[in-house]
């Protein structure tokens, strides 16, 4: 079995907001919002109890990045919520490039943040629409991953 499976998501997620990125400099402003959005503070006020919305921003941030460097810009991240379930679904322009995890390469050299995202979420997949592909991934903010 694929750790990357073309799939949507198990559920309807209601959409909690959508931000539209150019550039890898606006990471930061993306990883803020979605702080302030699931914890109500733009920074980790307490560790031990944002551990899971920290997975859901580790998240956002490699599916983003790599969305901004192997997709192109515009990128469109989109938060939503499904009872204590957390959606980050991250699109852009490159439909024929389905997201694939390094294989056979020295660690040193990255490209395994698909690996990360996949350890870190309940469900991940991606799925494509004309012109656009969508990566996602599932964070629980009630149980840990697995």
């Amino acid at each position: 079995m694929a750790l990357w499976q073309c799939a949507r998501p198990a559920h309807a997620f209601t959409e909690v907001w959508c931000q539209e990125l150019h550039t890898l400099g606006q990471l930061a402003a993306l990883r803020a919002r979605l702080r302030a959005s699931m914890t109500g503070s733009p920074t980790v006020r307490d560790p031990e109890q944002d551990h899971w919305s920290e997975r859901l921003v580790l998240i956002a941030d490699e599916l983003t990045s790599n969305a901004l460097r192997h997709g192109g810009a515009p990128v469109a991240a989109v938060l939503g919520r499904h009872d204590s379930q957390w959606l980050i679904a991250v699109r852009d322009s490159a439909a024929d490039v389905a997201p694939t995890p390094a294989q056979g390469r020295d660690p040193g050299l990255g490209g395994f943040g698909l690996y990360l995202v996949a350890d870190l979420s309940v469900a991940h997949g991606w799925f494509t629409e004309p012109g656009a592909k969508t990566a996602w991934a599932v964070v629980d903010g009630e149980r840990p991953p697995g």
